[in-house]
């Protein structure tokens, strides 16, 4: 415990933002570091509880207690070591998780949680600073060659531990550029890319095989690649996107989300863009879902210009603070405000959108939407709703955005052709802590086997995908799993 009374001596402080309206002129971040006086406060607010709940609310079982004691006493390897045991890229989740570490910290009891996420950031920025981030392939090889199939979070931590183990990894990307979601998903003010192509370098001096433009199924049959290696990891994600089918689909100015925010991040990225643009300048927008992609939409569509925004969200307005039905620790369903809504838009919620109105040229000008009341079970979750009478009327709107999730992966192609059993959700069918297709030294891991989900999950899914790998490859594994929580609790709390 870095400090013992430092939970009561010091309050939860975040690190200064640029202000709304100087942000949105560009597409960089915003967000400063830490001062180390700071930076020492807020770990010392960690209270090394005996049962640290924060553990089992991370994904990944970061051994979030011990990082916070080294950090106070400024022991920056220990710091990074402790953090790099079960996290292969800190630098993603310390920028884009919703830290449910922290909605189970026990100082969240009463007080503000500790500042976790930020803490992992500094840790992971102060280790490349002092060069502590280095490659940890064995120099003898085992002769083991892997393919993995999609480099998002899940894809590019299994070709990590993989590679970690000694086994010889190439990673398939149908993309121009390797990072998944995080390159093309998630915008350049939540996470810039050279944060991407910096790990990457490290990645490549373990050797580690990025191929780009190319899609498994279409430039490459996906039999010849199983037979080409010794196992296969599918990571191609959750890229089929919800839809809203109601009258006046087919308008031009209705798009899905993830098309609109890769657009914009190819053009960041100095990358063609083929299609036609997908513009929110100088349009009245509406987004259409209330998660971090509809979020994500709006910080993008006031970074371009638009003339109005307006985000939908069919379900009722979220508490506040923890209700009865979100006792302390469980991952509160609570009202998020984020960096893009604080930038500009006008929310609501219980929302229906009933109709695309299109003018004489078959564009869209107008939503007609209306208000609806939601029924709830006795554990105050949403049952079915109603339309409030009277409530129906129309809004002019000239761009919509679809952020409402993902269903499952792409079937067509490398998944029809490998005859990959797909599960009742039509996510492909490997079981948990299993990680095994139906087909012979394939597997799975990330959004593509549990479904759309966050990126902390798919890092921890491709971790433990790779520990199952090497155990099919080898008889056993070395790799890390979340049990080495223990041994770290042993080590550094000693």
């Amino acid at each position: 415990m870095g400090k013992v009374t430092g939970f009561q001596e010091y309050d939860r402080k975040m690190p200064e933002k640029l202000s709304p309206a100087e942000r949105v002129k560009n597409y960089n971040e915003f967000e400063s570091l830490y001062s180390d006086e700071e930076l020492n406060k807020q770990s010392a607010r960690c209270m090394n509880c005996g049962i640290p709940f924060c553990h089992s609310g991370c994904p990944l079982g970061n051994v979030i207690p011990e990082f916070n004691d080294a950090v106070y006493n400024k022991k920056w390897e220990d710091a990074y070591q402790i953090l790099a045991s079960t996290n292969n890229f800190p630098e993603f989740t310390g920028r884009i998780c919703p830290a449910p570490c922290e909605s189970a910290c026990v100082l969240g009891i009463n007080k503000p949680a500790v500042a976790i996420e930020e803490i992992e950031k500094h840790i992971i920025e102060i280790a490349y600073q002092k060069n502590l981030v280095k490659p940890t392939a064995p120099l003898v090889k085992t002769g083991k060659q892997v393919a993995v199939v999609g480099s998002g979070p899940a894809g590019l931590a299994a070709a990590a531990q993989l590679a970690k183990a000694g086994h010889d990894v190439t990673v398939f990307e149908r993309d121009d550029k390797i990072g998944g979601l995080l390159r093309y998903g998630i915008p350049d003010f939540k996470l810039e890319k050279w944060v991407i192509d910096r790990r990457l370098e490290v990645m490549a001096k373990d050797g580690v095989v990025f191929k780009t433009n190319t899609e498994v199924g279409k430039d490459i049959a996906a039999d010849e690649l199983v037979r080409n290696h010794d196992a296969v990891v599918l990571t191609g994600g959750s890229t089929i996107p919800r839809d809203l089918q109601i009258p006046g689909r087919e308008l031009k100015g209705i798009y899905f989300a993830m098309d609109f925010l890769k657009q914009q991040n190819k053009r960041v990225g100095n990358s063609p863009v083929a299609a036609e643009d997908i513009l929110a300048t100088g349009k009245d927008v509406v987004v259409i879902g209330g998660g971090d992609t509809g979020s994500d939409c709006v910080g993008t569509s006031n970074r371009q210009g638009a003339k109005s925004i307006k985000q939908f969200e069919v379900m009722f307005q979220p508490p506040e603070q923890r209700t009865q039905h979100m006792p302390w620790p469980t991952y509160p369903m609570l009202l998020k405000t984020t960096t893009s809504h604080e930038e500009g838009v006008e929310r609501f919620w219980g929302i229906n959108t009933k109709e695309f109105i299109g003018d004489e040229n078959g564009e869209l000008k107008a939503l007609r939407i209306s208000e609806v009341s939601w029924e709830t079970d006795f554990l105050g979750r949403p049952v079915k709703f109603a339309e409030v009478e009277g409530s129906e009327r129309e809004i002019p709107c000239q761009r919509v955005f679809l952020a409402m999730g993902f269903l499952y992966p792409q079937y067509a192609g490398m998944l029809e052709s490998l005859g990959v059993e797909l599960d009742g959700r039509k996510n492909v069918n490997a079981k948990e802590g299993v990680f095994r297709t139906n087909v012979s030294k394939v597997f799975t891991a990330g959004d593509m086997r549990r479904g759309q989900s966050l990126v902390v999950w798919a890092i921890s899914e491709g971790r433990e995908c790779a520990r199952k790998v090497d155990e099919f490859l080898m008889g056993h594994s070395d790799l890390e799993s979340k049990d080495s929580i223990n041994q770290f609790d042993q080590v550094f709390t000693a």
